[in-house]
């Protein structure tokens, strides 16, 4: 049975509105990159790694992640329990958010590359493009469709990187923390096509005449 005694979304929105109090509380002492930025190397503010996915750089930053969290995840909290939809949401943040540290990091050390290295990365986005990844490869219809076309997982990984990579361009502005984005939506599709939220019991699949 679907735990639906309380809203994670609720509580996640909550998380993001106390930790930006915190940041403004924290701004004065000159705080906010040590306890709130995930930045390189990871391991010198390790607790970043979890408090970055719920920062946020402004206010518009924050009603923007709230916004897509409620669309995306609401459909998602309904299919799952408290205890997975928070454990998903914070895991796949934190690797959208080293993916875009370690990443940039890599391609700014290549010299033929003029890109600089990451300072640091902060916000919901990485966890919330996961919950639309997740929503887009495990709703009924793309579960109906994969139970009529069986395709390899060698083949599967690389469309879903394709159609990661397209979305995260077609969502692209200055500033914006693309390698988060792209590893969040790619994250999301493949637990999405694993099910791996669902308590439910998976739709059956049609019989091929």
């Amino acid at each position: 049975m679907v735990d639906r005694s309380g809203s994670p979304i609720f509580e996640v929105l909550v998380l993001f509105v106390l930790v930006f109090v915190a940041q403004l509380l924290t701004a004065f002492a000159g705080l906010i990159e040590a306890l709130f930025v995930l930045s390189p190397p990871v391991d010198e503010n390790p607790w970043t790694v979890v408090t970055s996915v719920y920062a946020h750089g402004s206010v518009g930053h924050l009603l923007s992640n709230s916004i897509a969290l409620v669309l995306f995840g609401w459909p998602v909290a309904r299919a799952t329990t408290r205890a997975r939809f928070h454990l998903f949401f914070v895991v796949s943040g934190a690797i959208a958010g080293i993916a875009q540290i370690v990443v940039r990091g890599a391609l700014a050390d290549l010299s033929f590359l003029s890109v600089a290295t990451t300072p640091g990365v902060l916000g919901a986005s990485g966890a919330v493009f996961a919950l639309l990844g997740y929503l887009l490869a495990s709703n009924r219809l793309s579960s109906s469709f994969a139970g009529l076309v069986r395709v390899p997982a060698w083949i599967t990984i690389p469309v879903f990187a394709i159609v990661a990579g397209v979305v995260t361009l077609l969502t692209a502005s200055p500033g914006v923390a693309l390698i988060a984005h792209f590893t969040g939506l790619l994250f999301g599709l493949i637990t999405g096509r694993l099910r791996v939220l669902n308590v439910d019991p998976a739709p059956p699949r049609a019989d091929v005449a």
